[in-house]
């Protein structure tokens, strides 16, 4: 065992030595191991802050809430024909919900205007694009939105089809950094509103979004906007009645939308731990995803740290023959040279887990609400696999060199 570790760490002396002298062509050689440990890092701590922000995000719905949407709300989901044919929910069917559904506590129906292009807002020539207009009702505020000044929607206002907004965090700031928005005057693709009030940003935001709501009361964007037809429902249950909510709201759906026993829901419902439940389904999908594409990295790297280990082995030929000439066994040998290789990927990985971590700040700075970190799983796997990847291509130059005659070795020139 003695004898082991001192080639062991012969080995990690004699690499270290080649890497001095041969600077460049061990960067060349382990760049595919720097590139696919860096993704694996980078990406990862990408995926785990985006991760923990969309699980926060979602749970900030509160946990006794449901959402009814006429598509499938799926992550991974995409839009079938089926679905855009689908009718829309309407305000009949939230109605229905509140009076026959014992279980739900409020529900909000959020109404999307009916605008062929981008959603625009104007205040005094100064235009807001990407804004979110919905209309709703008074219940939208039990879900968890907190005033900034000013007062929220009423459905007094929603009955009456006042022309009057609540307005987001950012564009309050956008707008009014010096000035009441109170009473204020803006334009809201093309409709003229006033502000009664400013909405705080929400505890949890998505990744990279800022606060441009633009709330209407939900009879004044359909006065407004005629043709608006795509609904959607927050549902608030009462306290332990989620299950019974969601039983309650999906049977009512399904009689106001006229649909036979037999036939499956033509409409989307989920809590919100089932959305992070999809959710995690898809970062999984991405997760393995991300794998496979720094495998190839990987792959290419440890090709050329076996190309490179072949090389040394032929350079070689002569110190091996000495070496066991004077005594050193076959196993020394290829102790020796699995060393060197698994330094040299060991070292690679290293420069990848900082790479990674670079990825990791930048995306950081880019999105400050994306809060990246370095998982634990990530700096393991990417130590791991980089030392894997020097220990698997190195086995064949390691037998090459351990196989070589001593006679032979030592009459090479």
């Amino acid at each position: 065992m003695g004898i082991s570790w001192v080639a062991v760490y012969a080995g990690m002396s004699l690499a270290l030595g080649t890497i001095r002298e041969h600077k460049l062509r061990a960067f060349l050689t382990v760049l595919g191991v720097i590139i696919g440990t860096g993704a694996v890092i980078g990406v990862g701590s990408i995926i785990t802050g985006l991760d923990g922000a969309i699980t926060s995000f979602v749970r900030n719905f509160g946990p006794n809430t449901l959402v009814v949407l006429k598509f499938n709300g799926d992550f991974a989901a995409n839009d079938s024909p089926e679905e855009r044919r689908r009718p829309p929910l309407t305000i009949e069917n939230a109605r229905a919900i509140a009076e026959r559904c014992p279980s739900v506590a409020f529900i909000s129906p959020n109404l999307w205007p009916a605008w062929s292009g981008i959603n625009r807002a104007r205040y005094k020539g100064n235009d807001l694009f990407r804004v979110q207009v919905t209309g709703v009702e008074e219940a939208y505020a039990a879900a968890g939105t907190v005033m900034k000044t000013g007062r929220f929607i009423t459905d007094m206002d929603s009955r009456r089809a006042a022309r009057v907004a609540v307005i987001g965090e950012d564009v309050q700031k956008a707008w009014f950094p010096m000035l009441d928005p109170l009473g204020q005057w803006i334009e809201v693709n093309g409709a003229h509103v006033e502000v009664i009030g400013v909405m705080e940003r929400p505890a949890i935001q998505m990744p990279g979004h800022e606060d441009l709501r633009i709330l209407l009361p939900y009879m004044t964007l359909r006065k407004l906007f005629p043709a608006s037809r795509e609904n959607y429902f927050i549902v608030t249950a009462k306290p332990n009645q989620l299950s019974q909510a969601m039983d309650e709201v999906r049977a009512i759906t399904r009689v106001e939308r006229r649909l036979k026993p037999s036939a499956p829901d033509n409409f989307w419902i989920s809590t919100s731990d089932q959305m992070i439940e999809h959710f995690h389904a898809v970062t999984a999908i991405v997760a393995i995803v991300m794998v496979v594409l720094s495998s190839i990295g990987l792959l290419v790297g440890g090709i050329g740290v076996m190309n490179i280990m072949l090389v040394s082995v032929t350079e070689r030929t002569r110190e091996i023959g000495i070496r066991k000439a004077i005594g050193a066994r076959r196993a020394d040998i290829i102790i020796q040279f699995l060393t060197e290789a698994v330094v040299l990927t060991g070292l690679g990985g290293l420069v990848g887990m900082l790479l990674g971590w670079l990825v990791s700040l930048a995306a950081r700075l880019v999105f400050p609400s994306l809060p990246t970190e370095v998982p634990l799983w990530a700096a393991a796997m990417g130590v791991a696999v980089s030392v894997g990847v020097g220990l698997f291509f190195g086995i064949w130059p390691a037998s090459k060199a351990a196989r070589l005659s001593p006679v032979v070795a030592l009459r090479y020139e």
